[in-house]
């Protein structure tokens, strides 16, 4: 039996790093900033590092390296990039015997130009992952866990979304729910089903704010509107501002540990699966905003997703965490 089986994207992480990579300025860029480069040149590149990336196996990382028993269920190219993957997975100690292979499709790849400073600019093929459907899946398998925890869905997996909840429920499995645009855009038929089956709700204020339809900076109204949605724990993280989270009764509140950014890559996958770790720990909300906290703040110190996360029994500052009754 699992403790956990995780969900969503695997893609091969490659940074590239070079002084080259200098910022130009104009209305023509969504940012305000781009970069350009000399067509037909050769720039120099003086760091690169490849490393595994994704919602699906960020969160897996995070469980492993807390003790639990944890799989990770997605597709890979059948491929290079898709073998270093599994191979890194197994390194973490995560099962990784519900991967899927396929030659349809190469491994999801997010090539990282780091500039000078903390700006980067990812490129992003969507491949092998996005083709995970109905018939991958190992039902008869991952029946045997305690929880899932679903990552962002693109592709054909956003169309399994609710039949992997329907299946939860009825097998009794808790279900930890990460939705990205895709899935908050599901039919309107849909997704109200879905999220009164979820017992986390993670997002991020954007990500609230599209879901209630409500200005994220009004929070309390964000999260009346969240709680008529589901029953379970929602959270709504905002970035370097920390994190609110209601217990449908009382809103928990706390700021980021202010550490160095060096690379926000899976940093809200590392707070996400930080706090569901917290909380089949000790059952205990402050503690798992605290573990959440402190797990994507260490995150972010460096590069890659994965490299920074925590392990068990690594000592880690504790945020202060107020609760207010707000009904």
């Amino acid at each position: 039996m699992f403790d956990i089986i995780t969900f969503g994207s695997a893609t091969q992480d490659i940074y590239l790093k070079s002084e080259k990579f200098l910022p130009v300025f104009g209305k023509e860029f969504t940012t305000g900033k781009g970069i350009c480069l000399p067509l037909g040149s050769k720039i120099e590149v003086e760091d690169i590092f490849f490393t595994s990336g994704g919602g699906g196996t960020n969160t897996a990382a995070t469980f492993a390296n807390q003790g639990f028993k944890v799989a990770y269920c997605g597709m890979v190219g059948d491929d290079n990039f898709g073998k270093l993957i599994t191979d890194e997975l197994k390194k973490y100690g995560i099962d990784t015997s519900l991967i899927k292979k396929t030659e349809k499709m190469p491994t999801n790849i997010a090539v990282l130009l780091m500039q000078p400073g903390n700006d980067r600019t990812l490129l992003v093929y969507r491949g092998a992952s996005d083709l995970l459907g109905k018939k991958d899946i190992p039902w008869a398998k991952i029946k045997n866990t305690k929880w899932m925890y679903l990552a962002p869905f693109a592709g054909k997996l956003t169309d399994i979304t609710e039949e992997l909840i329907d299946f939860a429920q009825k097998n009794k499995i808790k279900v930890a729910f990460n939705p990205g645009y895709n899935q908050l855009t599901m039919p309107k038929a849909v997704l109200p089903k879905i999220l009164k089956k979820i017992d986390v709700l993670i997002l991020n204020r954007e990500e609230a704010s599209l879901l209630t339809k409500i200005p994220y900076q009004k929070e309390t109204e964000i999260f009346k509107k969240i709680d008529e949605l589901t029953p379970g724990i929602a959270i709504m993280t905002k970035g370097r501002e920390g994190v609110v989270v209601s217990d449908g009764r009382y809103l928990y509140q706390a700021e980021s540990l202010g550490m160095k950014l060096v690379d926000g890559t899976g940093a809200g996958d590392a707070f996400g699966s930080g706090f569901v770790s917290g909380l089949i720990q000790k059952n205990d909300l402050s503690y798992a905003i605290q573990l959440a906290m402190a797990n994507s703040s260490f995150a972010i110190t460096k590069l890659g997703a994965k490299e920074g996360i925590l392990r068990k029994n690594q000592p880690w500052p504790k945020v202060k965490v107020s609760k207010a009754n707000y009904l």
